[in-house]
């Protein structure tokens, strides 16, 4: 067995670095297009474009047995890989992530997922996102390290950039999560990004999936690496 990593909006593979050690089985963490590895112009690129990166690096390495694992808006790229490759695919883990009803777009539903960002949101005003797509350094801040010391908060705002706005409003496809693949969502207890109970939300929309409850903020595979392992390598048992 292999996990293969897919980051979320505004990072890159570099985003598992302190997961992947405490790992049971190996693993390769994918860079999506427009960063890293895999250059591109974000203004353009798909969900499609984003499948696509993630199954090029398992077919390129012959993965077979993989666990896919997904972070916040890698909801909306599991179900494409899940599609595009399913002999491959031993489960998928949906980790908080942004998996929104079929045929809807996520930006139409961003406004109701955490009560703490919408705060933020209002005070900082126009100032959110910048002409690159980066998120306003308070804004980050918020959504994703909401049970880090400094040392952490700082290490993760330094790994982040700009994301694909694009990709935001394109319609959800799952037609993937018709494959008979298992699949598990961990709800994290303390995200301030996709609030728990917007989590169950998500949940709601990925037929027959397992839950799995981690006490974690949003980015756990920072904050929480031990902890998000230890799930993880229960569910290959």
């Amino acid at each position: 067995m292999t996990y293969v990593l897919v980051h979320g909006g505004g990072f890159a593979g570099s985003c598992w670095d302190e997961l992947r050690p405490h790992l049971d089985r190996p693993s390769t963490a994918v860079d999506l297009p427009g960063r890293g590895r895999h250059p591109a112009d974000l203004a353009s690129v798909t969900i499609g474009d984003f499948v696509a990166a993630v199954v090029g690096d398992i077919v390129s390495a012959d993965l077979t047995d993989v666990t896919l694992v997904g972070h916040s808006l890698a909801g909306l790229t599991l179900p494409g890989v899940a599609e595009a490759a399913p002999a491959r695919i031993r489960q998928l883990v949906f980790v908080s992530c942004a998996v929104p009803p079929h045929g809807t777009a996520l930006a139409d539903v961003l406004g109701e997922f955490s009560p703490t960002v919408a705060e933020v949101v209002q005070g900082i005003g126009d100032a959110v996102v910048d002409g690159e797509g980066a998120l306003h350094p308070d804004l980050a801040r918020a959504m994703f390290c909401s049970d880090m010391d400094e040392e952490q908060t700082l290490a993760t705002l330094a790994r982040m950039g700009p994301e694909s706005l694009s990709v935001l409003a394109e319609p959800a496809d799952l037609t993937g999560l018709d494959q008979p693949i298992p699949r598990t969502y961990v709800r994290l207890g303390r995200d301030a990004s996709i609030a728990p109970a917007v989590q169950d939300r998500m949940i709601g929309n990925i037929p027959g999936c397992a839950v799995r409850d981690l006490d974690a903020g949003h980015m756990a595979m920072i904050s929480r690496p031990e902890e998000l392992a230890a799930v993880l390598a229960s569910l290959g048992r």
